[in-house]
């Protein structure tokens, strides 16, 4: 991905090419509110790759609306200017980041000037799919303002450490593996921060699973492993029943209680395996015994698939 570090400046006292050129960077349309009147626009820009940051200063008046580009997410903040009266200021606050929408009513700015940072649409979908672990999740943007103070003070945050800690220095920009962590940091800020579905992803049929008895009966399979259990015990401690047990362990850990119970298990015996001292008298053997292994090739052969050596090799290391 290309990367422009430094800032594209452009600056003219001329309404008609300063706003066509405003209104190709930032999505929205913008005509003088004043055709004989002092007009100056000064853009900058600078981004990498999905990622384009804008500076706008606009000396002067004009009307703004919006233009939707589906192909961009756009998040603006107003570091000064004063709005007209026809709801603009409403959408646009002055202090906090917000999401560009294309439902903006036409408002009257004078004097404004605006920070926007804009993401590819495509990108951001692509990670969302990608941390939310399902192809087919469609991302759409449900609010403009941050979910809360703090999660908009995360978003600046980002944006000022890969605007200014990270877009300069060319030996992390020149990296793309840190450029593209660079970015997907970014990205993730945003998901998290404004409201969509990628937060509160859409209702389903299938009920929420109980989270509670599936911690109570984990905690009750950590505490018990040493002995001898059977899957109603386990069920009991949960306060399901046996069916219920079995769906709430597969919805939650998409695991069975009695897999789980071996995977803690053989767990416990590697971290014996591996603080054991076979010249103080520590065996494979008597481990297995003590974590309810009692057939000894079975015991090796799930070790071996799940840490790549025998218990005995883990032991004597």
């Amino acid at each position: 991905m290309a990367v422009q570090r430094s800032p594209a400046v452009f600056t003219t006292g001329d309404a008609t090419a300063g706003l066509a050129v405003f209104q190709e960077a930032f999505g929205l349309r913008a005509t003088p509110a004043d055709a004989g009147g002092p007009f100056y626009l000064s853009l900058s820009a600078i981004g990498e790759g999905s990622v384009r940051y804008g500076r706008l200063r606009l000396g002067g008046s004009a009307v703004l609306e919006a233009q939707h580009d589906p192909r961009v997410v756009r998040v603006g903040q107003i570091l000064n200017g004063t709005g007209g009266t026809t709801g603009i200021r409403s959408q646009f606050p002055r202090q906090g980041p917000f999401l560009f929408t294309p439902d903006l009513p036409p408002g009257h700015w004078q004097d404004l000037d605006l920070l926007t940072v804009g993401l590819d649409a495509t990108t951001v979908e692509d990670h969302a799919r990608q941390l939310l672990g399902a192809e087919a999740f469609h991302l759409r943007f449900t609010g403009t303002r941050p979910v809360s103070a703090v999660m908009a003070r995360y978003w600046l945050n980002a944006v000022t450490h890969l605007h200014r800690g990270l877009l300069p220095n060319d030996q992390v920009m020149s990296n793309p593996l840190l450029r593209a962590e660079a970015v997907r940091s970014l990205t993730t800020a945003l998901l998290l921060t404004f409201p969509s579905t990628f937060l509160t992803p859409p209702a389903t049929d299938r009920p929420a699973p109980p989270v509670g008895p599936v911690r109570r009966a984990v905690a009750f399979i950590d505490a018990h492993l040493d002995q001898e259990l059977a899957v109603t015990q386990i069920a009991a401690a949960s306060r399901l029943s046996l069916r219920g047990l079995q769906v709430a362990f597969r919805r939650e850990l998409d695991t069975t209680p009695m897999a789980y119970l071996r995977a803690a298990r053989l767990e416990a015996a590697h971290r014996d395996l591996v603080a054991g001292d076979p010249t103080t008298g520590a065996t494979v053997s008597a481990i297995a015994d003590r974590w309810r292994f009692p057939h000894r090739g079975r015991f090796a052969a799930a070790y071996r698939q799940r840490y790549g050596q025998d218990p005995a090799t883990t032991l004597r290391s």
